[in-house]
């Protein structure tokens, strides 16, 4: 029987990772799979963020996190949700942002439980709370965007993803199950770093520790739809 340290995994990302990875039988094969998925992932991308899009402006409770001005967005503001449509200059800049944590789920060379992947994901998770700790998120008002919108939009993109694996043609079914059940488990870890930072755990809850200055989001700025302020 493998000993799991109750604190460790609570308290250090890459034994989080590392237990989570045991669980779910997460190999070398997975991430090998993934790779060789990006060349058939790639041209699904633009019909993906447009379809999560059209899906989060469908609802006002999701659409008003986009009503406040990005960080780095200079051009024209909105009011109010009505006046949100996939065409806004700030929805286009969300969609770089949703394209880029796409491609990188997919072009990740290293799955080691120490990987800068990792903290990547978590971070994402981290900035949704509303917590402090991010260097280009100050002075700036709360992102605070509540789990049941960061797990739905999850099993959301999934479907698409799954959905159109399964209808590529030229595709044999022994690698579009390689991809889809390395797919599904880096996204059970992701939803497992979004959880971490909303919920509570039996061990008396986990403290949110905003991550070093120098990793805050390392080249992930924005790294989810809801981001970007």
């Amino acid at each position: 029987m493998q000993h799991i340290s109750a604190s460790s995994i609570h308290t250090d990302l890459p034994s989080r990772i590392a237990y989570l990875q045991s669980f779910l039988n997460v190999t070398s094969s997975d991430g090998e799979a993934l790779l060789a998925a990006a060349p058939l992932i790639a041209p699904l991308i633009p019909s993906i963020l447009d379809a999560v899009y059209v899906k989060l402006l469908s609802y006002d409770i999701t659409a008003k996190a986009f009503v406040p001005k990005n960080t780095d967005y200079e051009g024209e503001t909105v009011k109010n949700v009505q006046e949100l449509t996939l065409e806004h200059p700030q929805i286009a800049m969300r969609k770089d942002f949703l394209k880029n944590y796409l491609v990188r789920l997919v072009t990740t060379k290293d799955l080691s439980p120490t990987s800068s992947f990792w903290t990547y994901l978590n971070n994402v998770g981290i900035m949704h709370t509303g917590q402090p700790g991010f260097k280009h998120r100050q002075n700036r008002p709360d992102l605070k965007v509540d789990y049941i919108h960061m797990g739905a939009l999850l099993g959301y993109v999934e479907d698409m993803v799954v959905g159109a694996v399964m209808e590529m043609e030229g595709v044999d079914v022994v690698m579009k199950t390689r991809v889809l059940r390395a797919l599904n488990k880096v996204l059970w870890i992701q939803n497992d770093l979004f959880a971490r930072h909303y919920v509570s755990s039996e061990e008396g809850g986990e403290a949110i520790t905003p991550p070093p200055e120098h990793e805050a989001l390392a080249g992930a700025k924005g790294g989810c739809p809801f981001s970007g302020h």
